[in-house]
């Protein structure tokens, strides 16, 4: 269990390390003006939600695992808190690639100021998710 535990964990920073720096290339890529850096931008949100989208699905395959192997953590109510908060997670991931085609095709919408805001959301997901998994108040 501490193998799956340990594996998760790896998985859940390399999601969350694409889920900070997603929203900030969005901010670069709205303010900028030259074709160069656009498409250099694209390539660049394009490569980095590919990883984060490994490490989201491979963080769930652990989740999982550890959920099957310990079914009595189920009966703990922080843990349907915390997968809510993971199915959030998942709604602002899929929100990110839907941003991202939006930007490749030339169809934003959204300032820089915009995304800027939009980047603190998996920061308050994360301190919700990580204090329910350490404290599990309920």
């Amino acid at each position: 269990m501490l193998w799956l535990k340990a594996f998760h964990i790896v998985f859940v920073i390399t999601w969350f390390a694409g889920l900070f720096y997603l929203p900030r290339l969005f901010m670069y890529h709205a303010e900028a003006t030259d074709q160069v850096g656009i498409e250099r931008f694209k390539v660049m949100e394009r490569r980095l939600f590919v990883i984060m989208t490994i490490g989201a699905t491979l963080a769930a395959i652990f989740g999982v695992s550890l959920l099957m192997s310990a079914p009595g953590l189920m009966k703990a109510g922080w843990i349907h808190v915390k997968l809510t908060l993971v199915v959030l997670l998942i709604g602002y991931h899929i929100w990110c690639q839907r941003l991202m085609v939006s930007l490749r095709d030339g169809t934003n919408r959204h300032s820089a100021r915009w995304f800027r805001i939009f980047n603190e959301a998996p920061a308050l997901l994360l301190i919700a998710i990580v204090v329910l998994a350490v404290v599990k108040p309920f």
